[in-house]
């Protein structure tokens, strides 16, 4: 089966699904691993929140493509360059700090695109979003208590975040530059502009930061591709931990 030659309408619901995935399996290595028995719960639970939203994308997507295909043929069967998630979804996890700055970047990002795909012209993205964005709310306000509580700790810790705020921005960037794939969503009206996202997203991120007596946001200059299927090394690391299974047994019954 040809991926890069799916509809607009599939290749975005793919996107949105390729997302919750990796960074689902990106948490999902903390398992056993949290600071403390609670935070490690607490983390993999927002994995497995976000791996559940995926298998309801790629189940839509799944439908959309036809030809027999199946949830598990799009998670476990593609390739990197074939995947379509942002880059900071795929970024190690690095200390308790770098995973927070990532979530939080990635969380309150989510929120307002879910906020707007709740309004998609397709009826499944409306319903999925309208699931969905009662756990996001969830996930924000938990990174965001923590970027707050590092940020307004210890010197060590504001110090730390701080520098896990910056390295992960330019990722952050990449949210609200269109690709292909953005452009064809908003056009068809099933999925947001994401350049409309981006005031929202600083505002929100802003006031945070000035909770936690750290410096507003600065961007700067985009880390992107993720979208289009160029991704970091990381990536196909990733993939083929979580692929190793399905890969050796193709044709297993799960």
């Amino acid at each position: 089966m040809k991926w890069d030659t799916c509809d607009p309408k599939t290749a975005y619901v793919l996107h949105l699904a390729d997302d919750a995935l990796i960074l689902g399996q990106r948490l999902a290595e903390w398992c056993g691993h949290g600071p403390i028995l609670e935070q490690d719960i607490a983390l993999t639970n927002i994995s497995l929140d976000l791996i559940g939203l995926a298998r309801q994308y790629y189940q839509y997507a799944a439908e959309l493509m036809g030809e027999g295909c199946t949830e598990n043929d799009l998670a476990y069967h593609r390739d990197s360059r074939a995947f379509m998630n942002h880059l900071i979804c795929e970024q190690p996890n690095g200390h308790w700090g770098d995973t927070l700055a990532r979530q939080f970047y990635f969380d309150t990002f989510h929120f307002f695109q879910l906020e707007a795909l709740a309004q998609s012209s397709d009826e499944r993205l409306r319903h999925i979003a309208a699931k969905a964005i009662k756990e996001t709310s969830y996930h924000a306000q938990y990174s965001a208590e923590w970027i707050i509580r590092l940020g307004d700790g210890t010197e060590e810790s504001h110090a730390k975040i701080a520098q896990s705020l910056r390295h992960f921005a330019p990722f952050a960037h990449e949210f609200f530059v269109a690709s292909e794939v953005d452009r064809a969503a908003a056009e068809a009206d099933f999925g947001p502009k994401v350049s409309d996202l981006s005031s929202s997203w600083e505002e929100k991120v802003n006031a945070i930061l000035q909770l936690a007596t750290l410096d507003p946001v600065d961007l700067g200059f985009p880390k992107k591709g993720g979208k289009a299927g160029l991704h970091s090394e990381h990536h196909g690391y990733l993939l083929a931990e979580m692929q190793s299974l399905a890969r050796a047994y193709p044709d297993a019954s799960w």
